[in-house]
């Protein structure tokens, strides 16, 4: 599995953990508590709320408040998650002609970027200039 696509949710797993930890330190440590999970797809729910009718459009989610939303005083609330969908983004793949881990880093990074307080339009933006 090192040099192909991960096949299973476990080589998926593996995968995304390989590109989290290659990630530069401070970028990790800015992290804090964040989760990253895996899932097939994303849930009904997730998917209804989002007004997503086709599970292959959503790749990933942050699920939390973003750190400059973020007060000592909040109550105290479920761990901020990163959520990166296994089937979408190896579709993704397939179709674009990427290596799954680049998928997985770019669907990581921009919602990582969301947990630091970012928008879609903002990560766009900062995409294009890169």
């Amino acid at each position: 599995m090192p040099w192909g696509s991960p096949r299973t949710h476990e080589e998926f797993e593996a995968a995304a953990r390989a590109v989290l930890t290659g990630l530069p330190e401070e970028f990790r440590a800015a992290l804090g508590d964040v989760s990253v999970e895996i899932a097939d797809f994303a849930d009904a729910e997730t998917l209804d709320t989002m007004d997503i009718r086709d599970p292959y459009d959503l790749l990933g989610l942050y699920h939390g408040v973003g750190l400059p939303s973020k007060s000592v005083w909040d109550p105290v609330s479920l761990p901020d998650r990163i959520f990166l969908y296994r089937f979408p983004i190896m579709d993704y793949a397939h179709r674009n002609r990427e290596p799954v881990r680049r998928v997985i880093r770019h669907v990581l990074i921009h919602e990582i970027g969301h947990h630091f307080g970012f928008s879609d339009a903002d990560m766009d933006e900062i995409e294009s200039g890169a």
